[in-house]
């Protein structure tokens, strides 16, 4: 054995790494040994190669898989450093998005499942104010009104679908709304115009979304879907006995659901709402 080498397991402890990863990388063709043993097949390693091993560990901290690293080192060329550095970056930035997306799903689920319990008593009507929401939507392509709640469930996988073709997870599509023009609700005409989900601004269609302004909203909270035709009605014979205006398109928002304790049907609780002024 050549003078000043040393073993495998005193190079993976003064590198912080372990045996197998140094065999791993002989292997690979990565870093091989200063010296093997041909009778024992032990290898050997000499200080100055922790240089490459160095560049091997900074490539894996920034991303780079053993396969690239392999390529990189193969080549010998920079650029290629550059190249995949280029695509790990773009591929950071797309899970950063994902995982902020995921955040944003989570915390709307905390506080759904918050406004849920502090919610009035179904059947209840109030009168709120409503922050202003951004949300992205699809027409109807049918009155489910009409046509019962096979046809909602069209409508929301319609809508799913249509966000999964622009690369937007279905997460989203867990509190979502309906609407109905305020010409046909007023003249109790239930007509589904649109199918729409609430986003935040961090959603990455933000420039198709439109927003439902701020404002006081005449509410009626229902915990079921074959309650809304009643309840509509009952909202409105709420403005009307309060005297308030009607001010723009009626909507049902689901706060949200809770399909865990009935697997039969859909257990959404419904939140009807339309704009009034006085």
């Amino acid at each position: 054995m050549r003078e000043g080498l040393i073993s495998i397991g005193q190079m993976a402890a003064i590198n912080h790494m372990t045996v197998p990863t140094l065999r791993l990388y002989d292997q690979l063709g990565l870093f091989r040994p200063a010296w093997t043993d041909p009778q024992t097949g032990y290898r050997y390693y000499d200080l100055s190669q922790n240089a490459r091993l160095d560049m091997i560990s900074y490539m894996k901290e920034l991303g780079m898989s053993l396969e690239e690293i392999g390529e990189v080192l193969r080549r010998e060329d920079i650029t290629l450093i550059e190249e995949v550095l280029v695509r790990k970056n773009e591929q950071l930035h797309r899970q950063m998005r994902e995982l902020r997306a995921r955040h944003d799903a989570v915390e709307r689920a905390i506080a759904s499942i918050e406004r849920y319990r502090k919610s009035p008593l179904t059947g209840m009507t109030s009168l709120e104010f409503i922050d202003r929401r951004r949300i992205w939507g699809i027409p109807c392509a049918c009155n489910f009104y009409k046509t019962g709640l096979a046809d909602y469930e069209r409508s929301l996988k319609a809508l799913r679908e249509a966000l999964i073709a622009r690369g937007i997870s279905q997460v989203h599509t867990y509190n979502v709304g309906t609407s109905i023009r305020q010409e046909d609700y007023t003249a109790l005409r239930l007509l589904a115009d649109e199918v729409f989900i609430f986003a935040d601004d961090h959603f990455a269609l933000k420039q198709e979304t439109r927003f439902l302004e701020s404002g006081m909203y005449a509410c009626i909270y229902l915990d079921g879907y074959d309650q809304e035709e009643e309840g509509a009605k009952k909202l409105l014979d709420f403005c009307a006995a309060h005297h308030y205006i009607v001010a723009g398109d009626y909507i049902c928002e689901v706060l949200t659901e809770f399909n865990v304790f009935d697997s039969a049907r859909r257990s959404m609780y419904l939140r009807l709402q339309v704009p009034v002024r006085f």
